[in-house]
């Protein structure tokens, strides 16, 4: 059975968790916390040198990290990789905005407003900062929303389930959802999606 290595709050880490929820896989989690040092040791480690998680163990003991890489090892040959080249590309281009554009702002706010350890990091030159481009992340995935019903276009992809999981939290980053109704439509779509589960789900 495959493992996964993550963090059960993670975003990151929610993402492979909600794919293989839908796609109905047997996998096992395993909880490493860098809260403690977990993906520090020196263990994981030499599993993955880069210290981050997700991680996915194959059956065969090959090792897969950064969850959008999982994500397409996971849905390929499944309804979330389009199959059409273009649509494909598409998808991958969400991916990359969603680590480049999407993450380092809406997720990191959330993290410096919410997670004790990291208050210092909240200054107001850094609030600043990560709520004008986390809304200008949130601005460019408005406009293609109000044009097709999912991100790579009329079906629902890794693209959605890569931008969902911060996304859907992004409130307690003090960014105004309220502000964005196609991207809340979008949200309720996600989430009603047959096999969807929350963030604190586990196997």
């Amino acid at each position: 059975m495959p493992k996964l290595y993550g963090m059960l709050d993670s975003g990151n880490c929610y993402k492979p968790r909600l794919l293989m929820a839908k796609l109905g896989r047997r996998f096992e989690h395993v909880e490493v916390s860098s809260h403690d040092g977990g993906t520090r040791s020196e263990a994981y480690l030499a599993m993955n040198p880069n210290g981050m998680v997700p991680l996915l163990e194959l059956d065969d003991g090959r090792l897969l990290a950064e969850s959008n890489a999982i994500l397409l090892h996971l849905g390929e040959g499944t309804r979330f990789v389009p199959q059409e080249a273009y649509r494909r590309a598409l998808a991958y281009q969400w991916l990359f905005f969603e680590q480049y554009s999407h993450e380092p702002y809406i997720a990191v706010r959330k993290a410096i407003l919410t997670v004790p350890r990291r208050a210092a990091e909240a200054t107001p030159e850094r609030l600043a900062l990560t709520l004008e481009r986390g809304n200008k992340a949130l601005r460019v995935m408005e406009r293609q929303l109000g044009e097709t019903p999912f991100l790579a276009g009329g079906t629902l992809s890794v693209a959605d389930i890569s931008l969902y999981a911060y996304t859907h939290e992004a409130g307690e980053g003090g960014f105004d959802l309220a502000e964005y109704p196609a991207i809340a439509a979008w949200l309720a779509r996600v989430a009603a999606d047959p096999g969807h589960v929350p963030i604190g789900w586990l196997p």
